[in-house]
């Protein structure tokens, strides 16, 4: 499968540890990590079609989850983007296996070689946090976008990616790291209209410091009030 590759110079990110790249390529992160946020994402979309014609995935890493997003919302189009050339290789393996055409570009979220007002469904899934230049990938997600296309925004915030944890297994740029609130109101001020009952705030056990092991064995709940570790919502590009 042929990987295009964008002209224009790839901007600065914070590449993934060695760690980073072995945890993808688990069924942990697949199953754990990845479908958990499709189907949560999936069951907050306003007025879901049966098909969305042209899909993009921004960060598609490994590749894993193209062939769930062909799965789920049926593309005559599937687009795979990554900044990271070994990854789409990967990612084209991925594609081979499942005997499933698509579409790989190396390119950055900030700089993405695709034409305005071309993309229906543009998937974002705990890609965020490795971008330098966030003001500038947002605004791209909506230059991509048709008028009433949308965006699937999954991804973590500043509690989780300074955590001890995180900061000992992976690596990410940290002074750009936004809470949930602040994640919301940057989709938004990019001209994304986003509805209350389209946004989710899961507190998965792999997005906790002990891992969610205070309460699996001490029984111990999390309280209600907390700083959230994820934040998953649905966007919508105006215009129809």
């Amino acid at each position: 499968m042929d990987i295009s590759t964008f002209d224009a110079p790839l901007d600065p990110h914070v590449p993934e540890t060695r760690f980073g790249k072995w945890f993808l390529q688990t069924e942990t992160w697949t199953v754990h990590v990845l479908e958990r946020a499709i189907a949560d994402l999936v069951g907050l979309i306003p007025d879901r079609k049966n098909s969305y014609a042209v899909i993009a995935d921004v960060g598609c890493g490994f590749g894993r989850s193209l062939p769930r997003l062909h799965a789920q919302f049926n593309p005559q189009r599937l687009i795979g983007m990554d900044i990271d050339p070994e990854m789409l290789s990967h990612s084209s393996r991925e594609l081979a296996a499942a005997n499933l055409p698509a579409e790989l570009i190396n390119c950055s979220s900030s700089r993405i070689d695709l034409p305005d007002n071309s993309v229906d469904l543009l998937f974002c899934h705990q890609t965020f946090h490795h971008l330098i230049e966030q003001e500038q990938a947002i605004a791209e997600f909506f230059r991509v976008l048709k008028p009433g296309g949308i965006l699937l925004f999954a991804e973590s915030t500043r509690r989780y990616i300074h955590s001890w944890i995180i900061r000992l297994l992976f690596r990410h740029p940290m002074n750009v790291q936004k809470t949930a609130e602040e994640y919301l109101a940057l989709v938004r001020s990019a001209g994304f209209n986003v509805p209350e009952k389209s946004v989710s705030y899961p507190f998965l056990w792999w997005s906790r410091e002990d891992l969610g092991a205070c309460e699996r064995l001490l029984g111990i709940r999390p309280p209600e009030k907390r700083e959230e570790t994820l934040i998953n919502l649905v966007a919508i590009k105006p215009g129809i």
